[in-house]
């Protein structure tokens, strides 16, 4: 008897509960410490309470949201503890990524990533938009990974990618004028060392662009209270 496997399962709507709540935290319409009571989000996406909680729950284990027995469900705060510990992550993830995906990059990658910063440049001298902004970020720091292929790494960073692009979006509000001054350029730089053969040199690059954010990110925020 040959061996059976599992049907793939369907995508349910306890997954579209979480993405269109996840795009509300994003947008600002639950700013950090909202709470996120079932019953009303249930009747205001159309969806049963229990694939809002399953939502929740997705949202739960990408650090988004807390939650907690008989405790109410909220989204984040950012606190500076926090963004010590995501950023500190994220930057060995971001430097590992850039030095994996080096010798990997191909044409069609740089132009994909090119285009990318082009996006970026066009959004700085036209709306300025910072939402869009930090999308199209978040989409560049993607692709590198996607370029890497490296399974276990991608993993680690779907892991993180919800509160960075939460505190992404933090930092940009509070200085966006900064932001808006170094994101073309640093990114451009990425992409430029990628397309070379010094791994160490994109590798700290890549570091060095996460660890600036953490610095512009950490001055905007009141010290955590013990």
């Amino acid at each position: 008897m040959a061996p059976t496997v599992e049907r793939v399962k369907r995508r349910g709507l306890g997954d579209d509960a979480a993405d269109l709540v996840r795009e509300a935290i994003f947008d600002g319409r639950f700013p950090p410490g909202a709470p996120l009571r079932e019953i009303e989000l249930a009747e205001q996406l159309g969806v049963s309470r229990g694939s809002v909680r399953d939502g929740l729950a997705v949202l739960a284990r990408e650090g988004l949201i807390r939650t907690g027995w008989h405790q109410p469900t909220t989204v984040i705060e950012i606190e500076s503890d926090d963004v010590e510990e995501v950023y500190a992550l994220r930057e060995a993830l971001d430097g590992l990524a850039a030095r994996v995906a080096q010798p990997r990059i191909g044409d069609s990658e740089v132009s994909q990533l090119l285009d990318l910063v082009d996006e970026m440049a066009a959004e700085v001298d036209g709306r300025g938009d910072a939402t869009a902004l930090v999308h199209l970020d978040i989409t560049f720091h993607d692709t590198i990974y996607v370029i890497a292929a490296n399974q276990r790494l991608t993993s680690a960073w779907q892991a993180v990618r919800s509160q960075v692009h939460l505190f992404q979006l933090r930092r940009v509000r509070d200085g966006y004028l900064p932001y808006r001054d170094g994101v073309v350029r640093e990114h451009r730089e990425i992409v430029e060392l990628l397309q070379g053969t010094d791994q160490r040199a994109v590798e700290e690059v890549a570091r060095e662009h996460v660890a600036a954010a953490r610095r512009s990110l950490l001055a905007s925020l009141p010290p955590t209270v013990r």
